[in-house]
């Protein structure tokens, strides 16, 4: 399988995020509009081990345009392993983390610290495109430090060993979520490289996505936090690149509101009621962010346990929303 949708326009993906983009989120954003949307990371050790909620994060809604699957890892026997096992199941592309910061997982010498381990990083990836026939991707950052951006670098021995695309979270690992993304310095990569790459970091408007790419020369965009509580974002964006205008409205509040609920059922039913409450109430912060009342409604949300109960709140909190409007 090549890439065809890396061809007609600049491609919009939705970012894998820890504990956000389950099943539910995925085919929600997919149904308004997404050249691809990735899996949460998922642990290759635990994979192989049969681990029940790791198989749970693969499991695709029917709405997912592409199946893509990020794995993470710092064995490269595992790391073949599990892909392999996730082209058995129906995967349509591999995705390898190399970007994720957190502590928990750098002190596994996974994510981002396979920034300070060249060499073992590019073993990862040889032998993750040796083991399957499925299109292999890296997620990667700018380095381990500023002192340490080896991407460049990097860049070229992913291409060489066969990774078809890369995303580049404009950030070392050192910097984590703070300061600013600095879309310009992976320009670098249009004349080192003939594999397509995307950029990611801060894109928060379909202004930040057209600017991020012509800064990055980008064949296009990943988008993570700025598409929480607005599952509609990326189609507005995919729209803004090619057209130069958004042609999807940011929907109304009675639509807003829609949206919400049938993203808290199709979570509730995935989950079941117990955890699928304590999964969403991320979700209800974000969807309520800048609304009339949103203070109030989140904690009164949060302290909420009858399901009932929450969605009378939240059929409430729109309608007044509504009258404000």
């Amino acid at each position: 399988m090549s890439l065809p949708f890396l061809s007609d326009s600049q491609a919009v993906f939705l970012a894998p995020m820890a504990g956000i983009t389950d099943a539910p989120m995925r085919e929600l954003v997919s149904s308004f509009g997404a050249t691809a949307v990735v899996s949460e990371m998922v642990s290759s050790e635990a994979l192989i081990r049969n681990s029940q909620k790791t198989y749970r994060r693969l499991q695709n809604g029917q709405n997912n345009i592409i199946h893509i699957i990020q794995l993470m890892g710092s064995n490269p026997q595992h790391m073949a392993e599990s892909a392999l096992i996730n082209e058995q199941i129906g995967a349509d592309i591999i995705d390898i983390n190399m970007g994720c910061p957190a502590r928990k997982i750098v002190s596994n010498n996974s994510g981002a610290a396979l920034m300070k381990d060249e060499k073992l990083a590019v073993e990862i990836a040889e032998a993750v495109v040796k083991a399957t026939k499925l299109p292999v991707t890296v997620k990667m950052r700018l380095g381990w430090d500023e002192k340490n951006l080896i991407y460049v670098n990097l860049a070229k021995k992913f291409e060489e060993v066969g990774v078809q695309m890369l995303t580049i979270h404009c950030r070392t690992r050192n910097q984590m979520y703070s300061g600013k993304a600095d879309w310009t310095v992976i320009n670098a990569l249009k004349d080192t490289i003939k594999i397509p790459y995307l950029c990611n970091g801060d894109i928060k408007s379909v202004e930040d996505a057209d600017i991020a790419i012509k800064q990055s020369m980008a064949d296009g965009v990943m988008i993570g936090r700025g598409s929480l509580g607005r599952p509609w974002f990326l189609k507005q964006v995919m729209e803004f690149l090619k057209y130069h205008e958004i042609q999807t409205k940011t929907p109304t509040i009675e639509d807003q509101y829609k949206i919400i609920m049938r993203h808290f059922q199709s979570t509730l039913d995935f989950y079941g009621k117990y955890h699928g409450l304590r999964v969403f109430r991320k979700h209800f912060c974000w969807y309520s962010s800048g609304l009339s009342g949103s203070s109030n409604f989140r904690e009164t949300i949060n302290n909420a346990e009858d399901i009932d109960v929450i969605k009378e709140c939240v059929s409430k909190f729109y309608e007044n929303n509504s009258l404000v409007k």
